[in-house]
């Protein structure tokens, strides 16, 4: 099982943007798929986006189409969440977590779950 760090969140106005990392340990990263995932206070954690290990499938909530971008960079170790279009109802924390061979559909998390990386939106 890998473990992930994320980065990349902040404070930022409403239509601004973040890119947020997920920097994973192990030599194993290139068989893991991803996911982020983020949850706001008082609500339940959802799942935002998700890349297949493959990096050629990817999927989003509907919330969140046409505004983020995941991607991922084997070399880095790293999935990247571009965030684009930033409102208000965005402000979370946001995780990143890992399933190995993950090719797309239905996502599975592993039980290591970072600490997050908090955004905040202002209106």
């Amino acid at each position: 099982q890998v473990q992930v760090v994320e980065s990349g969140g902040g404070l930022v106005q409403a239509g601004g943007s973040l890119r947020l990392s997920c920097t994973a340990s192990g030599r194993t990263f290139s068989v893991y798929g991803f996911g982020w995932f983020r949850q706001a206070p008082g609500k339940e954690r959802e799942r935002v986006a998700t890349i297949s290990w493959s990096g050629k499938t990817t999927t989003y909530a509907d919330s969140v189409k046409g505004r983020f971008t995941i991607s991922r960079d084997n070399a880095e170790n790293t999935v990247y969440l571009q965030m684009n279009s930033l409102i208000p109802e965005d402000t979370a924390v946001y995780y990143c977590n890992a399933q190995a061979y993950y090719s797309g559909g239905n996502f599975n998390p592993g039980a290591y779950w970072g600490v997050g990386t908090q955004v905040t939106v202002s209106s």
